[in-house]
């Protein structure tokens, strides 16, 4: 298997966990690693809507998915036309553990 190319050409998702933001003017949704090891990967997706009065969007949803389901989701909202983006807003940090 090749590693993907440059150059106009495909790459292959990367192996690693990575934030991404995605949107279509009117929504984002926030892609963030939750659980990442050789077992299991899921990552949390945010979602949140854009407000033209306010800087950064109302947050309206939270849901943890695997990869798998991640990516087609990704893949779905390319093709439904959205477009990758800068972060819109900073996530909560995750709670303190004892």
């Amino acid at each position: 298997m090749s590693r993907g190319t440059r150059g106009g050409h495909r790459s292959r998702v990367p192996l690693s966990p990575r934030e991404a933001w995605i949107s279509d003017g009117r929504q984002v949704l926030h892609f963030r690693p939750t659980v990442w090891d050789r077992i299991s990967q899921r990552l949390e997706i945010t979602s949140g809507e854009l407000l033209p009065d306010q800087p950064v969007p109302l947050l309206k949803k939270r849901w943890e998915l695997s990869r798998e389901d991640a990516l087609k989701l990704w893949s779905e909202k390319r093709k439904e036309g959205w477009q990758p983006t800068t972060a819109q807003w900073r996530p909560p940090q995750a709670p303190a553990q004892d």
